[in-house]
């Protein structure tokens, strides 16, 4: 395979820790991006595992107010893609502190992100769209080894299966899905306002592909919700023509995104459908588990959607009025 990740070496860490220690508790911790691309796995084990509890944190909360329960039967992941932003390392030392196993998942071996963890996985970003997708990967593939060797996990044949293929997937779904992601460009450069929903493991996308691809990189302003909240607020905006993206699952939550799709269309909006099934998610992933991985195409498609719509209103993906250019 030409795209891939390292799960021996994932199985080995794991291996390591529980050797040591009894995990009761995971959390993932990042900022961003990071955060959404560590919530798949987070996804993964709160859904999955019986026994083990999993946690979601953002790192500045995670800071401020750290969890009562963290301790030496816990394990931190954090990610942060260059492996320097200040509220995911300050992460690392808070967990440390209270005698917490760190994991972390960065682009940037010797960033100050590996400097006091337990253990560091180096990823890829910049070669392909699927390696784009590794930070995402590797992390899901650590709470799928937390779950099966701390309480076994029926599907995890499937899940290994699912991360031996979905790499190449993701690479051709986002060159198959160009051309779409052309005419988005073209449709939706100038919106003044792109509202972005999906549900289960796949929310994130949503929610990073609005605060970070839009409202980051092109200043376009946003809003992203659960498709499954989409009934209880969020509909009483649609109109014709007012722009949305939806991002539809594969698998247990495809009921969700449908109904909210129908509405949509019901009423004249503007919507751009990135589809999981229309990328053969399940023809590489088994049913059993195939909910899972939706969050991995939709993050190669979309990637593909921004650096359209970047081109054709001429406003770079790396351009920044803020971000590490002044103190905030």
């Amino acid at each position: 395979m030409e795209n891939s990740i390292d799960l021996a070496n994932v199985k080995q860490i794991v291996s390591d820790i529980l050797a040591q220690h009894n995990i009761n508790d995971v959390a993932f911790v990042g900022c961003g991006a990071s955060s959404s691309e560590l919530y798949p796995g987070f996804y993964f084990l709160k859904d999955a595992a019986k026994k083990v509890r999993a946690f979601h944190y953002t790192a500045a909360e995670f800071n401020n107010d750290t969890p009562q329960w963290l301790g030496e039967n816990s394990v931190v992941i954090a990610a942060s893609l260059g492996g320097g932003t200040p509220e995911t390392v300050e992460a690392i030392d808070v967990a440390k502190a209270a005698g917490a196993t760190v994991i972390s998942v960065t682009h940037v071996a010797d960033s100050a992100l590996t400097q006091h963890a337990d253990y560091v996985i180096v990823h890829g970003f910049e070669k392909n769209y699927a390696a784009k997708l590794e930070k995402m990967g590797y992390v899901m593939a650590l709470a799928v080894e937390l779950c099966n060797q701390i309480e076994g996990y029926k599907h995890y044949d499937q899940m290994v299966e699912g991360f031996n293929n979905i790499f190449d997937l993701g690479e051709r779904a986002a060159n198959q899905a160009k051309g779409l992601a052309a005419q988005f460009g073209k449709d939706f450069k100038d919106d003044e306002v792109i509202y972005y929903m999906s549900s289960g493991a796949s929310m994130q996308v949503a929610y990073s592909s609005s605060i970070c691809l839009m409202m980051e990189m092109q200043w376009i302003h946003s809003g992203n919700f659960h498709a499954g909240e989409f009934f209880h607020g969020p509909f009483e905006i649609v109109d014709k023509d007012v722009p949305f993206v939806l991002m539809m699952n594969e698998g247990k939550t495809r009921a969700i995104d449908s109904r909210a799709l129908d509405f949509l269309n019901r009423f004249g909006a503007k919507v751009a459908v990135v589809d999981t099934k229309d990328y053969g998610l399940s023809s590489e992933v088994s049913s059993e588990v195939v909910t899972y991985f939706n969050p991995l195409v939709h993050t190669a498609v979309f990637r593909t959607y921004a650096e359209a719509i970047a081109q054709e209103r001429q406003h770079p993906l790396t351009l920044r009025r803020y971000m590490w250019k002044i103190e905030y």
